[in-house]
């Protein structure tokens, strides 16, 4: 997966992810690109900063208020145990406007009520049918089910067409 950096003719900057370089290029060329803000679809790569990863035998220093927010809740032995040797910094989201989240949320929950009304729900299987899929072992049709992350990444990386998208809990249960 590949995050760009997206800028409308109205100025308003977001993100967005895509299988490849080719796919933004794809999506951009068929029209389907479209700010979430205002609705342009005269949409461009914005100028973005490298994400350069830091060597990793640094240390981060971090104040103990940061370590006990990432902490508080969870357990201090074993696989939930801050280590003091080494840490991983995670960059924190700004607060999210409740209208937005409210809407992408209902955006979400229309795209999984037509993904599930045309496509068969393979479930676990789905990293497994998607190949039978590809390859032609398999009658081609939309599907959807769980993967890991791992077998996503594979996935993708065997150029198989799939969009990983969160899927938000049925409130309708």
């Amino acid at each position: 997966m590949i995050v760009f950096d997206l800028k409308c003719d109205e100025g308003h900057v977001f993100e967005a992810w895509f299988g490849s370089s080719s796919a933004y290029e794809d999506q951009k060329a068929s029209g389907l690109l479209e700010c979430p803000s205002c609705g342009s679809r005269s949409v461009t790569k914005a100028v973005m900063a490298p994400n350069v990863g830091r060597k990793g035998n640094q240390k981060i220093e971090q104040s103990p208020s940061s370590v006990q927010a990432k902490t508080a809740g969870k357990p201090q032995t074993g696989a939930g145990a801050v280590k003091s040797e080494r840490h991983q910094s995670v960059a924190v989201p700004p607060a999210v406007d409740p209208v937005v989240a409210e809407k992408v949320t209902m955006l979400l929950q229309e795209f999984r009520t037509a993904v599930e009304a045309s496509c068969d729900n393979v479930g676990k299987d789905f990293a497994e049918e998607a190949r039978k899929i590809h390859y032609g072992e398999a009658e081609e049709r939309g599907i959807y089910g769980e993967s890991t992350a791992e077998e996503t990444r594979e996935l993708l990386e065997e150029g198989i067409d799939i969009l990983p998208m969160p899927m938000p809990r049925r409130t309708d249960a």
